[in-house]
């Protein structure tokens, strides 16, 4: 796949990170789906990672100027099992850390994860979701924003229709149930 250069410049020491202080991740959102080819700009990044109070400041501690994170809103996401922002200055691109909530999803979707390269002139190697996380995950955005979204429906449409045959149905539906989006994935398959 090939991403912007900007989103790599702003993704690799976060990436570096993760990887230098043995914190389990996986990229999802729009960059995950983009890769699965349900292409789309983007301007951010989301992560999901398994951080503990224990790791915060050694990893807050990796990034220097070309970051901006505010610490408070970082330790109140790692207590919360919420989302922390990291911004790219450089760049302009904004890094989504979401702190693993650790229900059997979140533990699946890291588990199913695999090592992907992003190519672009400079390759960086990531843990990216699998395709069917990908929609799950999308779903519950969708669900959570009321179902307003058009570009989370969008993405999640796309997405099924170009893997068609290759999606893994058995394992979509327990894993719609387990985050409550069983009747949504129902409309996205019979739709495609």
């Amino acid at each position: 796949m090939s991403l912007s250069s900007d989103l790599v410049e702003a993704l690799s020491p976060v990436i570096a990170a993760f990887d230098t202080l043995d914190i389990p991740y996986c990229i999802g959102g729009s960059v995950a789906s983009s890769f699965h080819g349900a292409a789309r700009s983007t301007m951010d990044v989301d992560v999901l990672c398994e951080m503990a109070d224990e790791h915060l400041g050694a990893f807050l501690s990796q990034f220097g100027r070309d970051f901006y994170v505010s610490e408070t809103a970082a330790r109140d996401a790692v207590e919360r099992k919420s989302r922390f922002t990291l911004i790219h200055l450089p760049t302009s691109f904004k890094v989504d850390i979401f702190v693993s909530r650790r229900r059997p999803f979140d533990k699946d979707r890291m588990k199913r994860a695999a090592q992907e390269k992003l190519l672009t002139d400079h390759p960086v190697s990531v843990r990216m979701t699998s395709a069917e996380d990908s929609i799950i995950s999308k779903l519950e955005w969708y669900q959570r924003g009321n179902q307003t979204s058009e570009r989370q429906w969008e993405d999640v449409s796309r997405l099924i229709r170009l893997l068609d045959d290759s999606v893994d149905r058995d394992y979509l539906r327990p894993a719609a149930e387990s985050v409550g989006v069983s009747d949504l994935l129902e409309r996205l398959i019979s739709a495609s």
